[in-house]
């Protein structure tokens, strides 16, 4: 990349962090415990609205792995998502009832909350309905892995977004409250996935998967992006870009090989496809508040009916780690 090049992506990311300085000012804190938070704490970063049945299990999922705060940005909820993570001694929480899309979907909210608190933190920035996998996460802890990170010289942590399913009908599988939503979408595509390289930021654009083949099935390219990086050892100098599919600066970018061979590397299993999502996408719809005009909720709304079922006769069941490491959907890399 030339001098002009970079000098642009310098400008860029300090758009971005000044803007998260602006919006930031939109959260307005319900209760902020940040003060407890220890100096090696691992923190987790959300934003949700009217996520109130995933909760539960999803504090739970994370607690167990080694988180030890969240902070979560609630968007307006009205189904009691607040009042349930203002119970929540770990969780400090805060409320806007600005427009999601005018903070580029978030991720300006989330920039101010990693300046202002992840800084010097190992920081993992997820939604509700995903599940972060890592390499021996069955049998160490998160705190093993962020140690791991640090002794290699690594600062991010890149992942696969591995959308699970069930099998039968999407309508019939209800989100029950408190209820590991793994054990209904259980099922995944182990093929089916696109891998380009996008030199301006040194990351991987990863497609395809259930998405791809069910919902955009004429448009393989609009299909929603898969490679995402959610864990950082975080500097209050850095930005994510779109999501967490890339940030600035781009060498954070750089989670997939090195000269001696692939880096290690993790999933996040997205339980997005559950009977919630009918109603989810007409919500989100109606709000106008999505990426490219709901793009992607539009095509749910299309390919969603009575009969949808995501399950073919290729489909895999999920059962661990391991199985997506065989099938060279995450990788361990040189961590033994």
């Amino acid at each position: 990349m030339g001098v002009v090049s970079s000098y642009r992506l310098r400008m860029r990311r300090r758009r971005w962090l000044f803007r998260a300085r602006r919006k930031g000012r939109e959260l307005r804190a319900v209760n902020d415990r940040t003060g407890a938070i220890d100096r090696d704490a691992i923190l987790l970063f959300a934003t949700l609205r009217n996520e109130k049945p995933r909760l539960p299990y999803f504090l739970k999922y994370y607690r167990d792995l080694g988180v030890q705060h969240f902070l979560i940005v609630d968007n307006g909820s009205e189904d009691g998502s607040g009042e349930y993570l203002g119970a929540q001694p770990d969780v400090s929480l805060w409320r806007t009832g600005a427009s999601y899309k005018a903070s580029r979907f978030g991720m300006d909210w989330m920039n101010a909350l990693l300046r202002r608190h992840g800084h010097g933190h190992w920081s993992l920035v997820v939604d509700v309905d995903e599940f972060f996998l890592y390499p021996f996460c069955d049998t160490r802890p998160l705190r093993a892995l962020t140690d791991w990170l640090d002794d290699a010289g690594l600062r991010s942590f890149g992942t696969l977004l591995l959308d699970v399913y069930p099998r039968g009908a999407v309508k019939d599988q209800p989100c029950i409250e408190g209820r590991n939503p793994l054990e209904i979408a259980c099922w995944f595509d182990s093929a089916n996935y696109t891998i380009t390289r996008n030199a301006a930021f040194r990351n991987l654009w990863i497609q395809g998967g259930p998405r791809a083949r069910a919902f955009f099935a004429d448009q393989p390219k609009a299909a929603p992006a898969l490679n995402k990086v959610p864990l950082v050892k975080w500097h209050r100098s850095y930005a994510y870009v779109s999501s967490t599919h890339m940030l600035l600066p781009r060498g954070l970018n750089l989670t997939y090989d090195t000269l001696g061979g692939e880096k290690a590397s993790g999933c996040l299993l997205h339980a997005k496809f559950l009977a919630t999502l009918g109603d989810k996408a007409e919500e989100e719809l109606a709000r106008g508040e999505h990426y490219m005009g709901g793009r992607e909720y539009h095509a749910y709304a299309r390919g969603l009916d009575d009969e949808t079922n995501l399950w073919t006769k290729w489909s895999e069941r999920f059962i661990n780690w391991r199985q997506l490491e065989i099938m060279g959907l995450m990788s361990k890399g040189s961590w033994a």
